[in-house]
């Protein structure tokens, strides 16, 4: 489950909402506190009376992040009407292809429904219909969209919320975690209701809908090209052969990382990699002096490091060994060089995201969900020829906006894109 989150735009608490009654605290699950399924026997009851419950599926999953290895989902939870609530411990079976058999056809309510899909798909899960409470509350404009605030503002509830950044791979799991699981699925099914209510009458279901749709249909993402170079504070390492070390550091990381199923960054954190690759230290004691080499696995596997340092210097000297300064591009350069390097680009952006951001306020929820800052720097900076509603709404379309984005910010952009704001 994940930490409550917000954003400055949306809604305004309703006047008086210092004087509404406290939330009512929830702290047991309506039907106590579920065992964890472990065996094969208990999962195949588990998927005959989803399948024969009614009604949306409330899911969740946690994991153990900063403790092991990847994301992976270390406890799946589910509540049905007519099933009850079911915790699954995924370790135990190869994967849980018989809960998406049972589930077929079936709407999933999922909180942030991005964070927890990747892990649910590497079990065999993977919704045939999808509603995101998150993304519903920012397109409600709330203020803030966190399970809880949520939860609070439109239910009158709040949860019993203690076990968020727990180490979820311990076994056994003690009961005021699994209390803690099985509280994160209990209300979802209700607050789906009463968002769906919001939504209709906001004339924003539609909108909701496509969304969650996009999201459905996208597939979890593939490996990402030199992961290595999401390391924080590699920007700060200006040479190429800094970045070889730093490259091969991660990449010794990673392999003892996922060889113990361990977090890389309770191995070396990231500062390390960054300080040894700018120092590039060549003994055990230089490098134990380097900043964030500490603990026992950065002393235990110092020869370990040390070889990776020394890989990354002998790639500097093999042809091709060198990674750029940076990666190819495809999208359009900072917004900061724009006013330099394309003057007429520069004012069409600073008056179409002017103009979205205005609209956005009226719609009352945020910029952002109304149309992705990446989708309007592509379209200022690169406008279809000629411009005009449909060849924009094209683009748009193209550039992967949902029907309802386009219908809204088309008839915008095409007038900023043809007469942009006078420059300051």
């Amino acid at each position: 489950m994940t930490a409550d989150t917000s954003h400055p735009g949306g809604a305004s608490p309703e006047p008086g909402a210092e004087d509404a009654p406290a939330p009512r605290l929830i702290t047991e699950p309506a039907g106590g506190i579920p065992f964890v399924t472990i065996s094969r026997q208990e999962l195949e009851r588990c998927a005959r009376l989803l399948a024969e419950g009614t009604g949306p599926v409330a899911i969740d999953a946690e994991r153990a992040s900063g403790f092991r290895y990847g994301q992976r989902a270390f406890l799946v939870q589910l509540k049905r009407e007519g099933a009850g609530t079911w915790l699954i411990d995924p370790e135990a079976f190869e994967d849980l292809g018989i809960i998406q058999e049972a589930l077929s056809g079936v709407e999933w309510i999922l909180h942030a429904a991005t964070q927890d899909l990747p892990c649910l798909s590497e079990l065999g899960l993977w919704p045939d219909r999808l509603f995101d409470t998150e993304l519903a509350g920012r397109l409600l404009g709330l203020p803030r969209v966190g399970l809880a605030s949520v939860l609070e503002r439109l239910l009158g509830v709040t949860l019993a919320k203690e076990h968020s950044a727990a180490d979820w791979s311990r076994r056994p799991l003690p009961e005021d975690w699994l209390r803690y699981a099985a509280l994160d699925v209990e209300l979802l099914v209700e607050l789906r209701e009463a968002m769906v209510a919001l939504l209709e009458e906001s004339g924003k279901l539609e909108w909701a809908q496509e969304e969650f749709e996009a999201i459905r249909s996208t597939p979890p993402p593939g490996p990402r090209t030199d992961p290595w170079r999401r390391t924080s504070g590699v920007h700060k390492l200006r040479k190429p052969q800094q970045l070889a070390v730093a490259r091969e550091l991660w990449e010794a990381r990673e392999a003892l990382a996922r060889n113990r199923d361990v977090a890389p960054g309770r191995l070396i954190p990231d500062s390390a990699i960054v300080s040894a690759a700018a120092a590039q230290p060549g003994t055990v004691p230089a490098l134990l002096k380097t900043p964030g080499f500490h603990g026992r696995a950065a002393a235990r596997e110092a020869p370990r490091w040390l070889r990776a340092i020394q890989a990354g210097q002998e790639a500097a000297r093999t042809p091709g060994g060198l990674p750029p300064l940076h990666l190819p591009n495809d999208g359009p350069p900072p917004p900061r060089a724009w006013r330099d390097r394309n003057p007429l680009a520069d004012r069409r952006l600073k008056t179409a995201k002017s103009w979205v951001a205005a609209k956005a306020e009226e719609l009352e929820l945020p910029t952002e969900n109304l149309l992705t800052p990446d989708t309007l720097r592509r379209v200022c900076w690169s406008p279809p020829e000629p411009i005009d509603p449909d060849s924009v709404a094209a683009a748009l379309a193209d550039l992967g906006a949902r029907p309802w984005q386009v219908r809204l910010t088309a008839p915008i952009l095409t007038v900023a894109l043809l007469d942009p704001d006078p420059a300051d």
